[in-house]
């Protein structure tokens, strides 16, 4: 699965027992979890019950071998927002994944449009003015990431730990961020849009829309 999905173009991390998925829900924030409910040293509607008590507000989708409508209900009932019982087709998982994440964030709509930038979530594709933009898979998820967080201030530490998962403690400098955003700047621009992203130096960048 984990596989599959970042073929597709998500960041993802694995946790292959209770422990160590309890450790990174509490330290961190994601757009969807894929939990299953029978897990080495405990209950995934345990952690599922953790996420709720803790106002945590990631889409969780439940996937298990046992074909049970009472897991199904207990779950949706606990604040899941799907099901999926094995076997299934990943790529069922990745539609599903994808609509939990529009409607979370995005009021259910496949097509974001900010100024001079349209962005399509199902294609993957942005647009300004009409004219295509080929971004590469870090910036289009660069691009999404400030979308969703428009007009706040977000740090060069939260932007790394989102394009890169775990792997940011491997970074001694985020000169990569600076890189990735000066081109994503420049992608904009040239194809006759405004450049939205504004440097708060010392803290960090922030998209600005009116």
């Amino acid at each position: 699965m984990a596989a599959f999905l970042t073929a597709s173009g998500y960041i993802c991390e694995s946790a292959l027992d209770f422990h160590s998925a309890l450790q990174k829900i509490e330290v961190y924030e994601y757009d969807c979890i894929i939990l299953d409910l029978m897990l080495p040293g405990g209950s995934g509607l345990e952690l599922l019950k953790h996420l709720k008590q803790n106002n945590k507000t990631d889409g969780v989708i439940i996937i298990s071998a046992k074909d049970s409508l009472h897991d199904k209900i207990e779950g949706l009932q606990m604040g899941a927002d799907d099901y999926l019982t094995k076997p299934f087709h990943l790529s069922e998982l990745s539609v599903r994944v994808a609509s939990i994440i529009r409607r979370k964030q995005f009021n259910g709509k496949s097509v974001i449009t900010l100024g001079d930038i349209v962005i399509d979530t199902v294609a993957q594709t942005v647009q300004i003015k009409g004219t295509m933009l080929e971004l590469t898979q870090k910036e289009y998820q660069l691009l999404l990431f400030f979308v969703i967080n428009k007009n706040r201030v977000i740090s060069k530490s939260a932007i790394a730990e989102h394009l890169w998962g775990d792997d940011m403690d491997m970074a001694s400098n985020f000169d990569f961020i600076y890189a990735h955003i000066k081109n994503l700047r420049k992608k904009i621009t040239v194809a006759g849009g405004e450049d939205p992203i504004k440097s708060l130096y010392g803290v960090g960048y922030k998209l600005q829309s009116s």
